[in-house]
């Protein structure tokens, strides 16, 4: 199974309380911190909401 690589690239300041509980969920936080997760859909459901703030890469075990 994939796992992948999300690394926040862009601050919270002006998001939602929506978006910054994801990205709490999502063990990040701050600009530069990564974090790596299990492909699911529900990673991926959370990665749709704050999309815009973080990249995504694929890494295969």
């Amino acid at each position: 199974m994939a796992e992948l690589v999300i690394k926040q690239t862009r601050s919270a300041n002006g998001a939602s309380p929506k978006q910054r509980r994801t990205l709490r969920s999502l063990r990040l936080g701050r600009i530069g911190r990564e974090s790596r997760r299990a492909n699911s859909p529900e990673l991926r459901g959370m990665l749709r909401i704050v999309g815009h703030m973080v990249e995504v890469q694929e890494e295969r075990r």
